[in-house]
């Protein structure tokens, strides 16, 4: 698509909308490009020009690829025509502002043990020199599987400085799981926590043919193995490397190459590796982050807690590379940190910015609600009061307008005093991303007098694509679209909504080793389709109203492919006809239930007879069921423990713990197209189950 097509700002709302941010600065307008003046546009192109002319890039035909040694073309153009660099470069650059600065704080017993930005360069440096003498290969990965940490960090950008690829796996995921990313990402080297993620590796490493070494950050090496190296001894390894074969190394990176894999799990549930270029990185560290209104360390230190999995795009982007950035100073929570420690953590270091998927923002919200419950009669009502002045001041108004002086009051006498008990007294941003977040919550929240500003995005839009931020909010909405990119909406219907696609610098290169999947997600003009429903309104505010992929996204941003999940329990429970797993937006997985049973013939619906199947599926167990409504509500015991097993069976192969069905039920009569429940050629109809058995569902939901 050439740039004038892309740059409009409205079409056929029967068609195409099309929408961009022109302005690189945080709070450029949206502007209509083909209305400014032709000269200014005639500067532009040569400035285009000029930066392609002078960027040092590897050969590219495409604005995408599948292998991982693959270049692309870079999506440079009048919006942000900024030199592309590579991660080594945006360091070299911080360390040169912020040398002298804390860049990460550790806590070690009671003491915070801190890192420059000097030192943290050079243990980087010392990383990716010891990952030489391991013998990582070019464009081949480091995997790293732990909570976040000061080594996690230097582990990720040292595996970049030594041309590698750095990819991350999820603290819960299980060795299968493992072992599937470490093979498909060519891991000549894992780096573990402790023995506990220690011992899955163990189990699977004998069937990774790549793997060279394993690293072990924290803990004690229980027993010395053969290439397992503690991370004294990693440090170590690399003293014989010289700078210079480092540098070589660095020198021969282009920034339209590939840095960063991170792994997605798609609608049939095999996990995809989104492949990240420098480009992607160093321009989304750079451009979402002000968005923001995230500050420069030239300007004021921006502390912040890191908690979030560092495996999934949301937290690296925000924690990693966007400190790097601007030179943030990372304090690093207690691994314990969602099951109650984090608030601790927070009261110790006051962030500036605070960023939390759904799930964090709602157990916050959860503890309120019980502390304020257990307060006396005076102090409940007081909370109350100030709680519902601060959202009726919140909710009314738009902008940072002048509130009144009740509002004043009842901050100043209560909301301060609850934030600061939060750990907030600092803190003047606050983020919710990686999954959409429910209006109770963002209600709640105002209520405390603060803003939740939404981000939207995707891992192959290397993070946030729009975002909310002070100086642009709107109440329900993910902010505007990011300065420098483009959006548009396709397919749009009589209420204005479609398929939210991108375009920018932050789009990733493509799908590693699959080239069908990347063809999916990006059109021929280069476009990438989310396969998310979203309403744009007058000023450029997204709303995400659907989606059109069926996966779930857990309140806690946890990706779950639903169908082989619902497959694995029909498979495991021969008694089952259908079943529909629930858990969008929601704390955990829950699923409905129907028994096989006979039809209807004359109307084609399902009767209260079980089928054949059914009955003797009973007998097996010592049950007498003849008909659904034997069963139902808890009525045959037998059948109940039997399904009980089944899903414990079920869950004992889930890749993670996100991944467990916690509650179901059994429904009364099985699904049909006469129900509504199926469409013409039997397919499930989700949104039509979850409107007709919302009362079942919400129960499962209920404390």
């Amino acid at each position: 698509m050439s740039t004038s097509t892309q740059t409009h700002q409205q079409t056929d709302p029967a068609s195409n909308q099309l929408g961009n941010s022109s302005d690189c600065s945080p709070s450029g307008p949206m502007t209509d490009l083909l209305e400014q003046d032709v000269g200014e546009g005639l500067s532009e192109k040569k400035s285009v020009e000029k930066v392609l002319a002078g960027a040092e890039l590897a050969p590219a035909q495409s604005l995408w690829t599948t292998e991982a040694s693959g270049s692309v073309q870079l999506r440079i153009d009048e919006l942000c025509p900024e030199q592309p660099i590579t991660v080594h470069q945006m360091f070299t650059n911080s360390v040169q502002k912020y040398g002298k600065l804390t860049a990460l704080a550790t806590k070690r017993g009671n003491e915070w043990e801190k890192v420059t930005f000097s030192e943290y360069y050079h243990l980087s440096r010392m990383a990716a020199k010891s990952f030489l003498k391991l013998g990582l290969e070019r464009f081949h990965s480091v995997a790293i599987l732990g909570f976040n940490s000061a080594e996690w960090f230097i582990a990720a950008v040292g595996t970049v400085f030594a041309g590698g690829i750095m990819t991350g796996i999820y603290t819960t995921n299980s060795p299968d799981a493992c072992l599937f990313v470490a093979n498909d990402s060519r891991a000549n080297v894992i780096v573990v926590e402790n023995q506990k993620q220690l011992d899955k590796i163990l189990q699977v490493r004998d069937t990774l043919p790549h793997l060279k070494a394993i690293v072990q950050y924290s803990g004690s090496l229980k027993e010395k193995m053969p290439n397992l190296y503690s991370w004294e001894e990693f440090m170590g390894l690399g003293l014989e490397i010289s700078d210079q074969e480092l540098d070589e190394v660095i020198s021969n990176q282009k920034a339209n190459q590939c840095c960063v894999l991170i792994y997605t799990s798609g609608t049939t549930g095999s996990p995809k590796a989104v492949m990240l270029s420098h480009d992607n990185i160093t321009w989304t560290a750079h451009h979402a982050s002000k968005a923001g209104d995230i500050q420069s360390a030239e300007v004021r230190q921006e502390y912040l807690v890191s908690y979030l999995p560092l495996s999934h795009i949301a937290a690296q982007i925000y924690d990693l590379w966007t400190g790097i950035q601007w030179g943030e100073q990372v304090f690093f929570a207690q691994p314990d940190a969602l099951k109650g420690s984090l608030v601790d953590t927070l009261r110790e270091v006051n962030p500036t910015a605070h960023m939390g998927v759904p799930r964090v923002w709602e157990k916050i919200m959860e503890k309120i609600k019980e502390g304020i419950s257990q307060c006396g009669y005076m102090k409940r009502k007081l909370v109350t009061w100030a709680m519902s002045v601060s959202l009726e001041a919140n909710q009314r108004l738009t902008k940072d307008e002048e509130k009144s002086f009740l509002f004043t009051l009842a901050d100043s006498l209560v909301l301060q005093k609850l934030r600061a008990e939060l750990g907030f007294s600092s803190c003047v941003k606050f983020f919710s991303g990686a999954a959409p977040i429910g209006k109770e919550t963002l209600q709640f929240f105002l209520g405390l007098n603060i803003r939740l500003y939404e981000a939207y995005g995707m891992s192959e839009s290397s993070g946030p694509h729009f975002m909310s931020g002070p100086n642009v909010f709107r109440f329900s909405s993910c902010g505007k679209v990011v300065p420098g990119c483009r959006y548009k909406l396709v397919n749009i219907d009589a209420d204005g909504i479609g398929e939210v696609c991108f375009w920018g610098r932050n789009v990733f290169m493509g799908f590693l080793n699959l080239e069908h999947k990347t063809k999916e997600a990006l059109d021929e003009d280069g476009w990438l389709h989310s396969g998310d429903l979203g309403k744009v309104d007058e000023d450029g505010f997204l709303y995400i109203t659907g989606r059109i992929k069926e996966l779930i996204i857990t309140a806690g941003g946890e990706n779950v492919p639903p169908l082989p999940i619902e497959d694995a329990v029909k498979q495991e429970l021969p008694i089952i006809s259908n079943a529909m797993l629930i858990g969008d937006k929601r704390k955990f997985l829950s699923i409905l239930l129907t028994l096989k049973c006979t039809i209807n013939p004359e109307t084609t619906e399902p009767t209260d007879i079980l089928s054949l199947e059914a009955v003797e599926y009973c007998q097996r167990l010592g049950s007498r069921a003849t008909k659904v409504s034997d069963i139902i509500g808890g009525k045959d015991k037998l059948v109940y423990q039997s399904i009980e097993e089944g899903i414990a069976k079920v869950n004992s192969k889930a890749t993670s713990n996100a991944q467990r069905i916690q509650k179901w039920t059994i429904l009364g009569k099985d699904f049909s197209i006469v129900g509504g429940e199926l469409g013409p050629t039997m397919k499930l109809r989700r949104p039509v189950v979850l409107q007709k058995y919302h009362s079942e569902i919400q129960s499962f939901y209920r404390e």
